[in-house]
This record gives C-alpha cells, structure tokens and sequence, in this order.
C-alpha cells in the first residue's frame, strides 16, 4: 500500500476505535436510540471512506500492474469479487434477495 493510503487509513480506523469505544460506553449508559444511531452512522461513514482508499490504492497499484503484465482476466475477476464487499459501489441488495421466504 502506497505511505499516504496506509497513514490514512490508519489514522481513519484509529478513529473509528475511539470512537466506537464511545458508541459502547454509550449504550453501557442506555443513551438515547436517535444519538447511538447518529454515532453508528459515523463510524459507518468513516469506515466506508477507508473502503474507498483501499479500492482507490489497489487500482493504481495492483490492478495497474497486472494490466501491464497481460492479467486481465485474472484482475477484473479478482476485482469483481473484491467489489462485492463494497455496498458503495454495488448498492444494497434488492429487496426479494437474502429474504427468508
């Protein structure tokens, strides 16, 4: 991973920790649901931005360099199954899937 990616996200996932130390000492407290879901989110938010730097540094080292060695294929299916843990990109799953029926 490039310095700059691994130090943001670094930094990002130090503070997501502290902040969901303060989401558990909250619910430890019985705080108020709409102010733990508010916090939720933000750790949310956060977490997804350290997706997007990860997917960001792995297209312009990783994929880069297996199109330049001729492995298409192989990287376009290695990013397609690496993609399917991106809701962002992907989008929530439609309604009917995943339901028990």
């Amino acid at each position: 991973m490039k310095a700059e990616n691994q130090r943001s996200v670094l930094n990002r996932l130090k503070t997501s920790r502290g902040h969901l130390d303060g989401i558990i000492r909250m619910v430890e407290e019985d705080a108020y649901c709409p102010d733990l879901m508010k916090q939720l989110s933000a750790v949310q938010g956060s977490l997804e931005r350290c997706s997007r730097i990860v997917l960001r540094n792995h297209l312009e080292t990783c994929v880069a360099a297996a199109m330049v060695a001729g492995r298409t294929d192989e990287i376009v299916d290695e990013l397609m199954e690496a993609l399917r843990y991106d809701r962002i990109t992907t989008g929530p799953l439609p309604e009917s899937i995943g339901q028990d029926t």
